[in-house]
Formats: C-alpha cells, structure tokens, sequence
C-alpha cells in the first residue's frame, strides 16, 4: 500500500485533509492506477482496524498532474454539509501556478467552457452556446522571471481543467501543461492547491490549512517556496518561509470575497 500517513495534515471523526501528490487520481478510474480516495479508505482501515470497507466521501477534485490540498468526509452527514458549502462557494480553493506568457498584475477571467470531444479537453466557448458553463477565476502575479510568472489564483467556480482552460486561453498556459500548452505527457505541471479553507461540519468552525508546492517544476521560485530544514510544520506554516512581499501579495489576495451563486446567474 501508498504510505500517505506524511500527506495527512488534520483528521477527526468528520473530515481528513490531505495533500495529494502530483500524477495520482483523485479518484479511481478505468486505468487501474493508485488514487488518494483509495489509499487513505485503507488508511483509516488499518488505523481504527475496521472490517471490510469504509465510508470516505470525496469532496472536491484535483486533476491528476497537480498536487495540493483535498479535504475529504467521514461521514456522510459531513459528506452532505461539505457538498452544500461547495455549491454555495464557502469552500475557499487557492492555487500557486506558473503560466509562460504574460499576465496582468491583477486579473479575473470570466469564461464559458464546454468539452471539445475531439481534443478531449475544455474549451472556451460562447456564452449561448448548448452545454457551456460559466468558469470564473481570479489571479494575481507574485513574481516573474526568465519569461514566467508565479501566481496566485482564486477559483469561483469549479468546472473540469478550469484553471488550465482559462489560462491557456490568454496565451498564458500552466509550465509544463502537455494538454494545454507544452510540456511532457505525463509529468507534473506548475499548479498546487495551496489553500484551503472551510466550515468544519459539526463544530462550524473554520478550517484553514496551507500547502507549499513540491517537485523540480517550481524550482524557478525555489527561493521563494523552499521550506527550512528547521521549520517543524512546513505545510502548515508555509507565511514563515516567503518573503514578506510575498506574503503581503498573498494576504491582500485573501481579502477578495466570494461571489455567491444567485450573483453568478
């Protein structure tokens, strides 16, 4: 079995927050391949050693070649409350990235995507047109260099590769992203769920949990992301290692807030 037991930052009887890693399902699937859902059932399995199989809800997703933060139930009471809290955007999804290309300082992408059967990936599309869906996004740039730009984006809407879509749109696609600019078949891309936040579902209190991004792609910010050998906790307190004019882009970026789903009709 996949030792995720390093991956998991929070669990209790209601939830379990993890960090998955770039290039594993979220779910399974038809390849047969590993996925976070499944090694954390048998986690918890093995820890509390219940027989046969064990309720994990999954919550949200991450495209299989990024990594970062997933917040999944154990319970289907918590299952249901954390599904209302996603509808409504009172769950808060905060991404890292590079894009090659260039990107405003600031900016919100408004968007209608539908799945182009013959790339066999999400398209922009007219507002009007059958099937399309309304994808909403906010970014801003921490940093540029060599030709890229680290940034930080904030989803409004949770549609299939809309982050990928959306950027690539502009002439500006996630490094090392094969599907929708360049890169290699199969290996990561430059994007990691950071942030997340949201509503515990039986204590509503709020959660707040930080994930930095890992692997070779992002070693162009390496100095801005890397983690000290002396930080205890590196997930969890990621403000201790960037510079502060990061932290000062990243903390006015949380004081966006979010749109509601009637201002979205």
């Amino acid at each position: 079995m996949i030792d995720l037991v390093d991956s998991i930052l929070y669990e209790d009887n209601q939830v379990l927050v993890a960090v998955k890693p770039p290039n594993m399902l979220s779910q399974a699937d038809r390849t047969g391949d590993p996925d976070i859902l499944s090694v954390l059932k048998e986690y918890i399995k093995e820890k509390y050693h219940k027989p046969g199989n064990v309720y994990l809800g999954l919550v949200h997703r991450l495209d299989r070649p990024v990594g970062g933060l997933m917040v999944f139930a154990r319970t289907s009471k918590a299952a249901g409350r954390l599904a209302v809290q996603l509808q409504e955007h009172d769950i808060g999804r905060q991404y890292l990235c590079i894009v090659t290309g260039e990107v405003p300082d600031e900016f919100t992408l408004t968007d209608y995507l539908i799945h182009d059967e013959i790339k066999n990936r999400e398209v922009v599309c007219e507002a009007d047109e059958k099937g399309g869906k309304l994808a909403i996004l906010h970014g801003r740039c921490i940093d540029r260099r060599n030709g890229t730009a680290l940034c930080a984006i904030r989803l409004e809407t949770g549609r299939k590769h809309q982050i990928r879509a959306q950027l690539s749109n502009i002439g500006a696609p996630l490094w090392g992203d094969n599907r929708y600019g360049t890169g290699i078949p199969g290996q990561q891309i430059a994007l990691w769920g950071y942030k997340l936040t949201f509503r515990h579902p039986t204590l509503n209190e709020l959660m707040v949990f930080h994930s930095l991004p890992e692997g070779n792609i992002w070693d162009t910010y390496a100095d801005l992301l890397t983690v000290p050998e002396d930080t205890d906790t590196p997930r969890e307190r990621p403000a201790l290692v960037l510079r502060e004019e990061v932290v000062q882009k990243l903390e006015e970026f949380d004081k966006f807030k979010p749109i509601k789903t009637d201002e979205l009709l």
